[in-house]
């Protein structure tokens, strides 16, 4: 059977805090171009926009790696105030935005992005969607993130799925051949979410069974599988 390791993976990588690799393909390639090309952003704000599971936190990861940048969620947001968070940072990320506006801190928010262009530093923030689709209130918020640059990053193609899949059975030392792998990206949901799903239940199947990873194995959570 051929080892993962010889499977093609023909993507450039990222390297991430945790020393993993981000897959660089179509389908998110101009969200790396714009960490890449950090400080030079036209915006204090960079937002990157994908679905669960599409690497937005590898390639924060990859953005804190390359900046030096702090990490800041909303609790510390809150605790800390925007001017002790902005205070000293080279850069700054925040994920998951949305969930702060939600939560009463569009305030805070618009303080941050103030204080960040008078500063000259640069804040990466993530989310599920653009700003235009979050549920901004203040006007003045809004018409500040309706001027940061997006970056979405978008379903995967095949080429993108079968180099997923391959990662994600390597990291588990799991050995899998090229045409199992054929058999799932030709049946599977095209998502990122999908793929991480399908790998974990191919995965606890071989275990509780002790069998090596086949077609017919992978059929069984195929028909099993709900996404």
């Amino acid at each position: 059977m051929t080892s993962p390791t010889q499977l093609p993976i023909p993507f450039d990588h990222r390297p991430a805090l945790s020393g993993e690799d981000f897959l660089v393909a179509p389908g998110n390639a101009d969200a790396v171009a714009w960490i890449d090309r950090w400080p030079d952003w036209p915006s204090p704000f960079l937002v990157i926009a994908g679905p669960e599971g599409s690497g937005k936190t590898h390639l924060a990861n990859v953005f804190l790696q390359k900046t030096g940048a702090s990490s800041i969620d909303a609790d510390e947001l809150v605790r800390r105030g925007a001017d002790d968070v902005v205070s000293g940072a080279r850069a700054l990320v925040i994920e998951d935005a949305p969930a702060l506006i939600e939560s009463g801190g569009e305030e805070l928010l618009l303080h941050l992005y103030n204080l960040a262009r008078e500063a000259d530093i640069r804040v990466l923030v993530t989310a599920e969607s653009a700003p235009a689709r979050w549920a901004v209130k203040l006007k003045d918020l809004g018409s500040r993130l309706n001027t940061a640059p997006v970056a979405e990053i978008r379903p995967p193609d095949d080429a993108l799925l079968q180099a997923l899949l391959v990662k994600q059975f390597s990291d588990r030392q799991l050995d899998v051949g090229q045409d199992v792998i054929a058999y799932v990206v030709a049946r599977m949901d095209r998502s990122f979410k999908s793929a991480r799903h399908m790998v974990a239940e191919i995965d606890r199947l071989a275990l509780s069974e002790k069998r090596a990873v086949t077609i017919p194995l992978v059929k069984r959570v195929l028909e099993k599988i709900r996404f």
